[in-house]
């Protein structure tokens, strides 16, 4: 029987040095997939759009490949950031984007980086960079504005329409504010409502059905139905009787004047704008997502179950929810007094006035 031989052939085996490869590259292709699995997740073109912009500014600043990223730079690009005067939250979304990144890119290329570059990758972002969800501007510092602070801005609002240049406009921010406040909803949530979205036949009260609902880690859109409370249904059938068809003719349904949707920055802006015209002081003024807190501490103020605003809100826990209500100074004494009112309407049988 002839004898086994052992022959050396040429094969695929892993290369014991890097490859030579281009790591800007190899990045740029990496963003493109990442941005890939956004659009497989359901994620909307307007948040897709907003996203590669702020990867790209953090990317940027980091000015290096991602996996040579360590703990120093992102301290070095979040304290430039805070020293140029950027909020809290900017701040967080410079972190969040970057560590989703990574995660992407230790989920999907990591034999790759590692093959080619001789890197194992390890996140950079640790418990001494990672941004908590408190700020300058955060519910647990900055109580939301009053109902009556509230009403005061729409009662401006309301008179401002009869008086301002562009009917259209003024009447739209009027609608759009209305529904921030009493749905509860986030900028970018009411900038992607379109007009089939409006239900009035569902539910007591009519709903909206918030398609593009902001999901957790990345998770994409979270669909909700939010009921239109407190008059929200009038004001819609008003805007989209009278006011919507002064705007092109387009499915979205808070347009600007091209017909196409206002970006969540925009939103903000004329907020703004509304405010400054309004001529309150600067204490006196709050953001678009201050109203958003607004309906959950009010809501709760009122009597409506925690679990009940944490679905209005699109919350995936009541924690989440508790972080945006913010009682008012009174609101113990206030309870008290509800109570022990109705303690005593039961004993004698009569309403008794607090």
């Amino acid at each position: 029987m002839a004898e086994g031989r052992l022959q050396v052939i040429a094969g695929g085996a892993v290369p014991q040095a890097p490859v030579a490869t281009d790591p800007w590259q190899f990045q740029a292709a990496c963003v493109e997939a990442f941005v890939a699995s956004w659009r497989a997740r359901g994620f909307s073109p307007v948040t897709i759009d907003n996203d590669i912009g702020l990867l790209e500014r953090t990317l940027a600043a980091l000015a290096r490949p991602a996996w040579e990223v360590t703990a120093e730079d992102i301290d070095r690009v979040v304290g430039d950031l805070a020293v140029r005067g950027r909020t809290t939250s900017t701040r967080r979304e410079y972190v969040q984007i970057f560590k989703g990144f990574h995660r992407f890119l230790h989920a999907r290329k990591a034999a790759e980086i590692e093959a080619a570059f001789g890197v194992r990758l390890v996140c950079p972002v640790d418990e001494f960079n990672a941004s908590r969800h408190v700020g300058d501007d955060s519910p647990a510092l900055v109580p939301p504005p009053t109902p009556e602070r509230v009403a005061e801005f729409f009662d401006f609002m309301k008179q401002r329409i009869a008086t301002a240049r562009k009917y259209g406009p003024a009447a739209r921010d009027y609608a759009m504010f209305r529904t921030l406040y009493h749905a509860g909803l986030r900028s970018e949530e009411a900038s992607l409502l379109e007009t089939p979205d409006v239900h009035f036949t569902r539910g007591p009260f009519g709903k909206l059905h918030v398609r593009f609902g902001k999901g957790a880690h990345t998770s994409g859109p979270r669909p909700r139905w939010v009921p239109m409370l407190d008059g929200l249904d009038l004001v819609l059938r008003w805007f989209l009787d009278d006011v919507r068809p002064k705007f092109p003719d387009t499915p979205v349904l808070f347009a600007d004047e091209s017909g196409g949707s206002l970006h969540r920055g925009t939103i903000r802006n004329r907020l703004r704008y509304l405010m400054e015209l309004e001529g309150r002081p600067p204490s006196q003024r709050f953001s678009p997502h201050a109203l958003r807190r607004a309906c959950a501490t009010h809501n709760h103020e009122r009597g409506v179950d925690l679990v009940a605003i944490q679905q209005m809100l699109g919350h995936w826990t009541v924690s989440s929810t508790m972080r945006y209500v913010r009682p008012s100074a009174t609101f113990i004494e206030d309870a008290y007094q509800k109570a022990v009112a109705g303690a005593l309407a039961e004993l004698t049988g009569k309403d008794t006035e607090v």
